[in-house]
């Protein structure tokens, strides 16, 4: 746009379009440069204290300045507009600046706004997570509660303390892990199988478990508290509404770019609403976290339910 309207405006001095063109591009590649560097800024300095302000207002007449002396070399050195144009860096610098520096800060201000809208649209982001995450540890909580008051009722001490020492390392986890948002999957298969070794004492003689993850998928980064919504809605509508002894299998795997996951469970998806405050979180924290590059899917496969999750291959760092 700038290189069309100076060659409009001067279309009777004969300059060359390209030339004028390739010009405009080189100057304003300088700000290509520094932008991502005003975002990496505002990131780390944002502009709600007056210190940050100060901070921002030296660096963008810093970057003003430097920008400035930039366009003028380039002017020199491909000469746009031949004899009119200038030869000189030190008599041009003082002027150039005064002339070109409301231009220059408003461009930084556009690249500060740029940053901000990022970092804002990350702490929502954020936000919404830990809300979703939120939601599931009380639904879990009360649960495994309403587990312990049913052996104490029934006279299963020992059973109910076994319970209260798995639910004491569940939320140990949970408390180490707050404000995570992913964390390794051998971390997460251990939890879930706290968790459903919780499960196997209400259950002794109905419920077996077997879990399967492959050694290079053992560090695959997972959001935290992925696995513990599908084991308890596999036990809920799977083992608990069975008479007969019924299995719980968790597989995971690299496939690829991808992780897959897969939880099956005797049962059948009639056997009541599968996607109660669990599965509808996670499928909501799964659409946060990687957007349209993520799968889950319930689906019937050889007399039961698999609940399939495919993610992103990533590692903690």
């Amino acid at each position: 746009m700038s290189a069309t309207q100076t060659f409009l405006a001067m279309l009777t001095h004969g300059h060359s379009f390209a030339r004028i063109v390739f010009y405009q591009l080189c100057v304003w590649a300088g700000w290509i440069v520094l932008t991502p560097l005003v975002i990496r800024l505002v990131e780390r300095f944002p502009p709600r204290r007056w210190r940050n302000i100060f901070v921002h207002a030296g660096v963008a007449a810093s970057m003003a300045i430097t920008h400035v002396a930039y366009w003028i070399a380039m002017t020199i050195l491909i000469q746009p507009y031949d004899d009119m144009t200038i030869r000189e860096f030190g008599p041009n610098f003082p002027s150039a600046t005064v002339a070109r520096m409301p231009l220059e800060i408003v461009i930084y201000l556009a690249a500060m706004a740029i940053g901000h809208t990022r970092t804002l649209e990350r702490s929502l982001s954020q936000a919404r997570l830990h809300a979703l995450e939120l939601q599931i540890q009380p639904h879990f909580l009360f649960n495994t509660l309403n587990a312990i008051s049913s052996l104490v009722r029934a006279r299963q001490n020992s059973e109910a303390v076994e319970v209260i020492a798995g639910l004491s390392d569940l939320l140990r986890y949970t408390l180490d892990h707050a404000g995570e948002q992913r964390v390794p999957l051998e971390q997460e298969t251990a939890m879930v199988q706290r968790y459903l070794g919780i499960q196997r004492v209400r259950f002794p003689d109905r419920l077996d478990v077997h879990i399967d993850v492959a050694d290079d998928a053992r560090r695959a980064a997972v959001p935290t508290l992925i696995l513990q919504p599908l084991a308890e809605n596999a036990i809920r509508h799977g083992i608990a509404r069975a008479a007969s002894a019924g299995r719980v299998e968790v597989r995971a795997f690299r496939r690829d770019g991808t992780l897959e996951i897969e939880m099956f469970n005797t049962g059948s998806l009639a056997n009541g609403n599968r996607r109660g405050i669990g599965l509808t979180n996670t499928v909501e924290r799964l659409r946060q976290l990687y957007g349209n590059a993520h799968h889950f899917e319930l689906r019937e496969r050889d007399g039961g339910v698999v609940a399939a999750i495919s993610i992103p291959w990533s590692v903690v760092a």
